[in-house]
């Protein structure tokens, strides 16, 4: 039955349409904060597919949309693919390309076998591919018989002044809790992972730390508290704690916690440093309590042999689903769904399918910790090439993904013939 339905999406796929959703997607800017363009539009395309939808603003002016296939019904499982609008910006990059194809970062260029343009993988062509999958069931004349939905959340990126604190997932929890959104049973987070199945992510947490002496004339040093040494001795123990962490535990898809001093800032103009400041981020394997994390960090940062006089003051300047930072998060590796997941995907092209993990943090830890539902990332695209100058996502493997998210509903949900 499955290998029938494979060549039957295969022989209704409209590459033509799958592509040009992309690059519609893709020509909507949606920088953090500027999401609701975007999410007006996937709003439009989930009407079109005949699902019924809703809306609702998350902050003032910042929407986010979601929608469900008619059929729910509570003794039914519920799928949900969730993705968030936003991206980042887009500074530097026309000239970066400048007189090159792919110049417009909003084009959606398609150059040798690649659609380029802000979002195209991280995550505009998860989202399409999901959104493309229905489409290509409906073209083979079926529909889900089980529950299906999306959820499109806001403010997902980091890097703009004011947003990036997962505002967005954060109200889905609550209209899901109320609900207002149904309760999913599973869910796929569509961020890019080149098409394999990923049941764990790190957590992380970013802290600023401010070493505070008393500056003074370089002629008369022994009047000031030099911060510069004092960070000296912070970093030092810093980086013996980095030596420990990399030493300890290690996940099996994720590998060990780690420690990294991202910036350094201090210093006095002919004169004894009177202040200086330390930005780091902490990465934490599945199995870490963040709030343990935090108290050995700030531990070791107290333990610094410092001068009498030195204050030291932290800030954690991050807070997504946790105050500190992000959960780390996992499910089981052999979780039936996400295995049925992963067979599909095998199923549809040779690669991806993998069960792995994500070496990087995003929304997963809303879903599994805060409404208790299992759920993945998996979605088209190359998540190191997300953020930079270089953002495209592959043409076969996106036009892959539709064909394999349509098994995978197919085998989730069931199917019935669409009338």
């Amino acid at each position: 039955m499955a290998r029938d339905l494979l060549s039957s999406l295969e022989a209704h796929q409209d590459r033509d349409a799958d592509l040009q959703l992309l690059q519609q997607a893709i020509a909507v800017e949606s920088v953090t904060g500027n999401e609701s363009a975007f999410a007006l539009f996937l709003k439009s395309q989930l009407e079109t597919l005949g699902l019924e939808t809703g809306s609702g603003e998350f902050l003032p002016g910042r929407m986010n949309v979601w929608g469900r296939t008619g059929k729910n019904g509570d003794e039914d499982p519920k799928l949900m693919f969730v993705g968030h609008t936003d991206t980042v910006h887009v500074r530097g990059w026309e000239e970066n390309w400048q007189g090159k194809p792919q110049q417009d970062p909003f084009s959606g260029a398609l150059i040798d076998g690649e659609i380029w343009g802000r979002g195209a993988c991280d995550l505009k062509g998860g989202i399409c591919s999901a959104l493309g999958a229905v489409r290509l069931l409906q073209r083979a004349g079926f529909r889900p018989a089980g529950g299906l939905s999306f959820a499109f959340i806001g403010d997902e990126e980091s890097g703009e002044p004011g947003t990036g604190v997962s505002a967005g997932a954060h109200d889905l929890v609550k209209r899901v809790t109320s609900g207002d959104i149904g309760r999913p049973d599973f869910a796929v987070y569509l961020e890019p992972t080149k098409l394999d199945v990923c049941t764990a992510q790190i957590g992380f947490f970013i802290a600023d730390v401010a070493v505070t002496g008393k500056s003074a004339y370089f002629g008369t040093p022994e009047l000031g508290t030099d911060a510069l040494k004092a960070t000296h001795s912070v970093l030092e123990c810093l980086w013996a704690h980095e030596d420990d962490l990399a030493a300890g535990p290690k996940h099996d898809l994720v590998g060990a916690s780690s420690i990294l001093v991202t910036d350094i800032q201090g210093g006095g103009y002919i004169a004894v440093p009177g202040s200086c400041r330390i930005s780091l981020i902490r990465k934490l394997r599945p199995g870490e309590n963040l709030d343990v994390a935090v108290s050995a960090f700030e531990t070791v940062v107290r333990s610094a042999p410092v001068a009498d006089g030195i204050t030291i003051d932290i800030q954690y300047p991050a807070g997504r689903d946790h105050r500190y930072g992000g959960s780390p998060v996992e499910i089981p590796q052999d979780d039936p769904t996400a295995v049925r997941l992963s067979d599909s995907i095998r199923r549809t092209t040779d690669h991806g399918g993998a069960i792995g993990g994500a070496p990087y943090w995003s929304e997963m830890p809303f879903l599994v910790n805060e409404i208790g539902c299992p759920a993945v990332y998996c979605a088209p695209g190359d998540i190191s090439l997300a953020h930079t100058f270089e953002e495209r996502i592959d043409v076969e493997s996106y036009l892959a993904a539709v064909r394999a998210f349509a098994l995978f509903v197919a085998d989730y949900c069931g199917l019935e013939e669409a009338p």
